[in-house]
């Protein structure tokens, strides 16, 4: 018997600095599968630099070889310390004069406190990816965010327009970098305006399936009441609310379909899946997002891995078949003429 084609998927990838190795666990595990083809990845900061190195060493030498550019990438986030702007070497955030440049990111420019603008992650995009084979990648379309700091609007690069810059651009917190400036326009994180954005996975892609890998937490069992704390709750609410509008969106487009209100043959049912670190990074403050230890960024792989796993073990036959996302967790319930429904709320 001849084998099954692989199941097609798009991915959606969250930001979240050195918590993108939880990411780099998951692709690391879909990526080895060969029931799988990956065909569109949308990404933001962490997820768009996961993005780009994978597809840059799939482009080279195969599923093989971006498995090894991601591993690659990495270990030198890890030895250049490159989600950190004060620091060359891969030093642990919780060292005091981390703590107190941290500080003084917050109440002074990062015009002011590196005037330079010095930042070890460009070099290491520099050193990892080979941007001339990443453009002419046309196994995966890619679909990076960055905000447009003057217009704040979102803006979209595709692969034939990916550079150091427009990586840096989804990636550029303000507190942190400069804004990168791309042509006569400046930009910020994508993670404002979209984390990740899903709308061009759902045009254009032949896959059904969007597989969302959530860095953020969502949910907090607790009140925050101290500074730092609120800082974080705050840092998640607001990097998830792109998300959750889309999918709510998304969710309200599929009753449509499912009742039959959505005959122009334009729309089609989007399968929604998500594998979330929420377990691994709840207990994480936002500093955490800066530690790139070696063995940090490898416990998080592990777990990326192990989610993975587990994932594709109770869901891969739903693929192309059924939403396994939780949407009631998510999507306030529209009613639709005669559907006897009523709104209800989201998350709580």
């Amino acid at each position: 018997m001849p084998e099954a084609q692989p199941r097609n998927i798009t991915l959606a990838l969250q930001g979240g600095g050195a918590h993108g190795a939880f990411t780099w666990g998951v692709l690391d595990r879909l990526l080895e599968d060969p029931r799988l083809r990956i065909t569109a990845i949308s990404g933001t900061s962490a997820g768009a630099l996961n993005a780009a190195v994978l597809a840059a060493g799939l482009q080279r030498e195969g599923v093989e070889g971006a498995r090894a550019a991601l591993h690659e990438f990495w270990r030198t986030i890890s030895r250049f310390g490159a989600f950190s702007p004060f620091s060359q070497a891969a030093a642990s955030p919780w060292a005091p004069w981390v703590m107190w440049m941290e500080g003084l990111a917050r109440l002074a420019s990062p015009y002011d406190v590196n005037p330079l603008n010095l930042d070890p992650l460009r070099r290491t995009l520099e050193q990892t990816i080979d941007f001339d084979q990443l453009r002419d990648c046309t196994a995966i379309s890619l679909f990076i965010s960055a905000t447009n700091v003057r217009s704040g609007a979102l803006k979209i690069f595709t692969t034939p327009e990916l550079t150091v810059e427009s990586l840096l651009a989804s990636a550029c917190l303000p507190r942190l970098h400069h804004a990168v400036r791309i042509g006569d326009d400046y930009f910020w994180d994508g993670g404002f305006m979209g984390n990740p954005v899903l709308e061009p996975l759902l045009t254009g892609c032949d896959a059904s399936d969007v597989l969302i890998v959530q860095i953020n937490p969502t949910r907090r069992e607790t009140l925050p009441r101290g500074a730092e704390a609120i800082d974080d709750r705050v840092n998640e609410i607001t990097f998830n609310a792109s998300l959750m509008r889309e999918i709510r969106s998304i969710a309200h487009l599929n009753r449509l379909v499912e009742h039959g209100w959505a005959t122009s043959g334009q729309l089609v049912e989007v399968f929604l899946h998500m594998i979330g670190a929420e377990e691994v990074t709840s207990g994480l403050g936002v500093r955490s997002k800066f530690d790139t230890r070696w063995t940090f960024l490898t416990r998080l792989r592990d777990a990326g891995r192990s989610k993975a796993g587990a994932f594709l073990d109770a869901h891969y036959q739903d693929l192309g078949h059924a939403t396994t996302l939780a949407l009631e967790d998510w999507a306030p319930t529209y009613a639709l003429p005669g559907d006897g429904r009523v709104e209800g709320g989201g998350p709580d």
